[in-house]
Order: C-alpha cells, then sequence, then structure tokens
C-alpha cells in the first residue's frame, strides 16, 4: 500500500508531461534541429532554471523511474526547477530509435551492452562524468562491458542478464545441483523432469563455452565465426554432440522454452533460467525453492562447467541533450548504490555496484548470488544474426535424438557453415 501511495504522488507531481504514444518527436522538431552539435558535459557547472529531461525506459520500470524522478527533483530543488519526462521503450528497440533520430530522443535512456558500441559509433552515447568512480563503485566487468576504446559510455545498472540452475529443494540436495548426471538421474527416478530450451542457441551455447570450441563476432561486426565443429581439440565437436544426444535420450530430460507450467503442474523439478523467472518459481516451490550456478556435465568423459551468456544494462546519455549536465547527474543517479538496491527491491534486479551487491537482503537472494556465481563461467554476447537461426536447427535435431541419423561430424558442420554464412545474399 505505501509503495502504491509513493507512486501515484509521483506520478501526480514529476510525470505530468509523459507521452505514452510515442518515442520521437514530428517533423517540425526534427527541421529546428537541423545543425545541432554535441554538447559539452563535465563542466562541472549545472543550469538553473526549469530544466526538463525526457527519459527512456521500459513499461516495467515505470514505477520505478517516477519514485527516482521524485527523489532527484527534491534533493536538487534548491538548484534548478526538475521535470522528468518518462516515455516507455523497450530496450532491445532503444539502439535503433535512437540513431533512426539522435537530435530528437531524450536526453537519458537504459539500453544494455549488446547495443552500446553502435550507439556510440553512432553518436548517440556521451562519456560518462567521473568514469575513475565509476571504475571504483561497480563491478570491473560492467564496466568492462561499457568501455570502447578507453572511454565508458553508459553508467552500470545490472549484473543478471544471465542464466542459472532453479531446483527443487524437496528432491535435491545442494551436492547433487552440482552435477547434471546426477540431476537427470533423480529426475528419471522420480518420473519428473530437468528442463531447458534447447530451440534457443542463447541457452545451446552453455555447452560449448567452457570447451574450447569458441564462437563470436567477426571484426566487421556482422559475420561470426564458429569452432563447434572442431574435430582437433582435446573436446571436439562431436564429443559435444555425442553428450547431448546421451542426455536427450535421459527420461528425466525435456527440451522446452516453458518450464514455468512444467513447475506449475509439478512435472518439472529443475530448470535453467534468469531472474525473470524467480518470483513464478518462488510461488509454485515455496520454501522448496532453490538457485544455484549451473552443474557440470560429462563430454569426452571429463566433467565441464556449464558456461551461459551474460549482459548487463545501462544507462546512457544523448549527447545532443539540451541540459547535458543535469542529464549525466540523473543518469548517474539512477544507477547510485542507493537506487540499485531500490531497484532490487521493486524489481528484483542485480545490481553492478558493488556495495549494493553487499547488502545483506541482496546477499540472501538466491537468485541474485547464483547468477553472480555463475557469471564466473560467462561471457558477453556478442554474435552476429546468423548465429541464431542455424544454432535453432542444431540444437532442436540433437533434442529430437537426430531423428534422421546425421553423421555427426557432418552435423556440425552444417550448423557451422549457417552460423559463419555471409549476411549478403
Amino acid at each position: 500500500m505505501r509503495r502504491n501511495r509513493v507512486y501515484a504522488m509521483c506520478l501526480a507531481a514529476v510525470l505530468t508531461a509523459v507521452s505514452l504514444s510515442g518515442c520521437g518527436a514530428g517533423d517540425t522538431a526534427a527541421d529546428a534541429s537541423v545543425g545541432k552539435e554535441p554538447q559539452e558535459q563535465q563542466s562541472g557547472q549545472a543550469e538553473s532554471g526549469d530544466i526538463t529531461l525526457r527519459v527512456w525506459a521500459g513499461e516495467e520500470d515505470k514505477e520505478l523511474i517516477a519514485v527516482i524522478a521524485d527523489n532527484f527533483a527534491k534533493e536538487h530543488a534548491s538548484e534548478a526547477n526538475i521535470t522528468i519526462e518518462w516515455e516507455p521503450m523497450v530496450e532491445g528497440e532503444c539502439r535503433s530509435n535512437l540513431l533512426g533520430d539522435v537530435l530528437n530522443a531524450p536526453d537519458v535512456y537504459t539500453t544494455t551492452d549488446g547495443d552500446i558500441r553502435t550507439i556510440a559509433a553512432g553518436g548517440a552515447a556521451s562519456e560518462v562524468m567521473k568514469p575513475d568512480e565509476i571504475k571504483e563503485n561497480n563491478l570491473a566487468s560492467a564496466v568492462e562491458a561499457m568501455t570502447i576504446n578507453n572511454k565508458i559510455y553508459g553508467y552500470p545498472l545490472t549484473a543478471d542478464n544471465g542464466y542459472f540452475l532453479y531446483y527443487n529443494k524437496a528432491y535435491f540436495s545442494e551436492e547433487d545441483v552440482q552435477d547434471l548426471d546426477t540431476i537427470l538421474n533423480i529426475a528419471a527416478k522420480n518420473n519428473k523432469l530437468f528442463a531447458m530450451d534447447w530451440s534457443s542457441g542463447w541457452y545451446l551455447y552453455s555447452f560449448f563455452g567452457q570447451t574450447g570450441l569458441k564462437v563470436g563476432l567477426n571484426d566487421d561486426g556482422v559475420t561470426n565465426f564458429c569452432e563447434w565443429n572442431n574435430a582437433k581439440r582435446e573436446i571436439k565437436g562431436t564429443d559435444i554432440a555425442e553428450a547431448l544426444l546421451k542426455i536427450a535420450a535421459n527420461p528425466g530430460f525435456k527440451s522446452t522454452p516453458d518450464w514455468i507450467k512444467g513447475i506449475q503442474s509439478g512435472d518439472v523439478i529443475a530448470c535453467v533460467s534468469g531472474v525473470w523467472d524467480e518470483s513464478a518459481i518462488k510461488a509454485a516451490w515455496g520454501s522448496n525453492y532453490g538457485a544455484a550456478k549451473l552443474p557440470c556435465y560429462t563430454v569426452a568423459g571429463k566433467k565441464v562447467q556449464m558456461a551461459c551468456y551474460f549482459g548487463y544494462k545501462m544507462i546512457g546519455v544523448n549527447p545532443y541533450s539540451e541540459h547535458i549536465e543535469w542529464a549525466h547527474k540523473f543518469a548517474d543517479y539512477i544507477a547510485n548504490e542507493e537506487n540499485q538496491v531500490l531497484r532490487f527491491q521493486m524489481r528484483g534486479q542485480g545490481p553492478a555496484n558493488l556495495k549494493a551487491a553487499e547488502t545483506p537482503e541482496i546477499q540472501d537472494a538466491a537468485a541474485i548470488q547464483a547468477v553472480l556465481e555463475q557469471s564466473q563461467y560467462s561471457e558477453l554476447q556478442r554474435l552476429g544474426s546468423n548465429f541464431w537461426a542455424a544454432s535453432t536447427t542444431l540444437g532442436n535435431t540433437l533434442a529430437a535424438g537426430n531423428p534422421e541419423h546425421v553423421d555427426l561430424q557432418q552435423l556440425m558442420d552444417t550448423a557451422v557453415e549457417g552460423i559463419t554464412s555471409s549476411t549478403v545474399q
């Protein structure tokens, strides 16, 4: 009830000029901005008077941004009359919308580490103020993800965009969930399932990431390199294919994107997912809810730790902001220690800020601790578009048990051919 009251006050006092229908201005505004130059920042002197800042953030962040904006305006009331206008923007669409009309884009925006390089190259990202403080206060990996040519282009916001293991404590001990073979055998013994989505290359990568068989983006920023079919390494591509076929044949395994439905029905007792599913899983399992890093799996007679892709969210500043100093102040404020704790409380998202991560409530959050532990076995997702369809075909084929009995080397060669193919038709 208290949160709803605060939210109502914030909406009334702060978001009076919110635009809900669109994220760009019309032709008149665009014409008026012709010839506009990026604004200098870090002068240390922010202007006074009436200041209006626009911010792009997801619909799910509306309440949180309202609270933060209200607090920011109050804290700086003696310096300026600040109004914050929130505009809804899906993070995955932020890059294209920014670069499509940067002159009329907002002062501040939420985006991801995967898009910041392109945003910065397109002239839509301003270097952070006080980079040394950013480095000191945040996870080194988060700062690195936002650093381009030794310049930091975003204020680290979250460090939780990865996946890990959820498990039901009624069936598994903390020792059991360290090994995938054990998980599968316990699930099968109880006529239950371990669920994972092999139709997504994002998850399929977990079996390759710690084997030395690399996949990633070429220097052209468009096409991929991929070693998943390598036949000369200690662990070959066909070894991984054989391991996955063995997993797929276990009656305790199911490849599905809908593990929540299985958890709610009682069929699924372990799954691979991220913090976004925590609430639903907690509701289903109650006191038996557990979370841990991904397990090891058996490949080529060895135990190999499963990997994950890991990502970070950040707050960026438009270099064309008319109030560049205030834009940086607000971006930094959104991402400070206090507001990263607030973000965890209201959104359940894990912090990039080091001190925020040390607070007792975040230390006690099983999902956040699991994803942070898993992050040491992760890498940033840097992939061209042709990775996705080819990896989906490979994952679906293996999950189905290779029904056409394709030679495994040929299967891996075909997958790599698709992953590395040119995007030019």
